[in-house]
C-alpha cells in the first residue's frame, strides 16, 4: 500500500514538473531596467512604452514561431546601483534570455558578467560604441549607430553639402565634458580630416550649463558652416542657438540622437527652424513609412488617446523588432531559443529590410547598424532632409 502511495506521489511530482517545464517552454522572457522615474523619466517611459508595445505587437502576430513573449520589468529611477540590483534579481527569478538595460553605465558594469555568468542577449538606450564592440562585448548590442557612427553620418551630409560651392565645409564641434558628450569625439576629428571636412572649433561645457557666453563668442570667430551638438538632451541648446542668431551667425546647428526631439523644437521655439540632425528611424509624421502606419495602427487600437509617439518610443519598438527578429531566426532553424544562440544570430542579418522604418539593417562588422537618415525641422516637425546614408 505504501509503495503504491509512494509511486503515485513520484508520478504527480513528475507530471507537475512536466507541466511546469512545458509552461517554460510556451514562453519567451524578455526582461528590462527601465528609467521611468528620475531625472532620465522623460524619455524611459516612451523607451518602455515602445518596447513594450513592439513585443505585444509581435505577439499578436504569432509571436516566436507561436511562442509568447513575456515581457518582464522594473522601474530604475535611473539609478546605477538599482538597475544592478534589479537585473540581478530578475535573472535569478525569471532566468529571461535577453534584456533590456537603462543605461551605458549599467551595460558598461555588467559587461563582464554577461559574458561570462548570464550570458544573455543585451540591448538598452545607449548607442556606446563599446557596448557596440563584438570582439569586448559579444552578447551586447546598439539599436542603431553608436555616437561615433552618427557623428560620422552627419559629417559625410556635412561633406556632401558645403554652404560655399567649391570650397570644403567646415565644423564646430559643441559638446558635455561627461563621458557622453566625449564619446564619439576622437572618431569625429578622424572622420572629418578622412571627408575634407574642417573642424574650426570645439566649444565645451557642463552638461547643464547655463552661462555659454564665451563660447558662443568663439562661435562667431570661427563662423563655422555647421554645429553639431553631442552630450545634451535640451539646455543649453536653445540658448547657444539663440545667442548665434544674435549675432548673425549663419551656422546649420546638429544634434545626434537625443538631441532630435519634438520636446527639444518645442524649446527652441521659432529657432528651431532649420535645425538637423541624425536619427536612426522614421518619426512619428512620416505616414508614408508602412511600419509608422502599423504603430499608429496599433496605438489607435490599444492607446486611443494618444496623438502623438516620440523617438525614445521609436527606439524602444526598434530593440524590440530586433529582440523578436533574432528569436525568430533561431525558431527557424530549430535551435534552443538562448543567449548564446540569439548572439550567434546577430552577425547573420544581413540587408534586413525594415520597411523604411530604419532603413536596411546589417549587424555582418558590428554589432550596431551604421545606418541613420539626416532630418531638419519644419514647422516644428521632423522631415527627412536625406535618404538613409549607410556607413561602409
Amino acid at each position: 500500500m505504501r509503495s503504491k502511495i509512494l509511486q503515485s506521489l513520484i508520478l504527480a511530482a513528475c507530471l507537475s514538473l512536466a507541466a511546469g517545464l512545458a509552461g517554460a517552454a510556451e514562453t519567451v522572457k524578455i526582461s528590462a531596467q527601465q528609467p521611468l522615474t528620475g531625472r532620465f523619466a522623460f524619455a524611459g517611459k516612451h523607451l518602455h512604452q515602445g518596447l513594450a508595445d513592439s513585443l505585444a505587437y509581435a505577439n499578436e502576430q504569432g509571436g516566436i514561431g507561436g511562442l509568447k513573449i513575456e515581457y518582464i520589468y522594473e522601474d530604475t529611477g535611473y539609478d546605477l546601483k538599482r538597475a544592478i540590483a534589479s537585473f540581478k534579481k530578475i535573472m535569478a527569478k525569471e532566468h529571461p534570455v535577453m534584456n533590456y538595460g537603462e543605461s551605458t553605465g549599467e551595460g558598461k558594469a555588467l559587461a563582464p558578467e554577461i559574458n561570462n555568468k548570464y550570458k544573455i542577449l543585451y540591448g538598452s538606450t545607449s548607442f556606446s560604441q563599446e557596448l557596440a564592440d563584438r570582439e569586448k562585448n559579444p552578447y551586447m548590442f546598439v539599436s542603431g549607430p553608436t555616437y561615433a557612427q552618427q557623428f560620422g553620418l552627419l559629417l559625410k551630409y556635412i561633406a556632401d553639402h558645403p554652404k560655399t560651392k567649391g570650397k570644403k565645409a567646415t565644423v564646430a564641434f559643441f559638446y558635455s565634458d561627461t563621458e557622453f558628450g566625449r564619446d564619439p569625439i576622437p572618431y569625429a576629428r578622424e572622420m572629418a580630416k578622412k571627408l575634407g571636412v574642417k573642424v574650426v572649433a570645439e566649444e565645451i561645457t557642463k552638461v547643464g550649463a547655463v552661462d555659454v557666453s564665451s563660447q558662443i563668442l568663439d562661435l562667431k570667430r570661427h563662423n563655422p558652416d555647421y554645429c553639431i551638438f553631442q552630450g545634451y538632451v535640451v539646455p543649453p541648446i536653445p540658448s547657444v542657438i539663440k545667442g548665434a542668431r544674435d549675432f548673425g551667425l549663419d551656422t546649420t546647428f546638429m544634434g545626434t540622437f537625443w538631441a532630435m526631439s519634438k520636446m527639444l523644437l518645442g524649446k527652441l521655439g521659432a529657432d528651431g527652424e532649420g535645425y538637423m540632425g541624425v536619427c536612426p528611424y522614421a518619426y512619428w509624421g512620416q505616414t508614408d513609412v508602412k511600419m509608422i502606419k502599423t504603430i499608429r495602427d496599433y496605438n489607435q487600437k490599444h492607446h486611443p488617446k494618444v496623438d502623438y509617439r516620440p523617438n525614445s518610443y521609436m527606439q524602444g519598438w526598434f530593440t524590440g523588432m530586433i529582440f523578436v527578429k533574432v528569436a525568430r531566426m533561431c525558431k527557424e532553424r530549430g535551435l534552443p531559443i538562448t543567449g548564446p544562440n540569439l548572439k550567434d544570430m546577430l552577425p547573420l542579418v544581413k540587408e534586413w529590410d525594415t520597411g523604411n522604418f530604419a532603413g536596411k539593417i546589417s549587424f555582418k562588422d558590428s554589432n550596431a547598424t551604421g545606418v541613420g537618415r539626416v532630418y531638419v525641422a519644419r514647422k516644428g516637425e521632423f522631415v527627412p532632409a536625406s535618404d538613409w546614408i549607410y556607413l561602409k
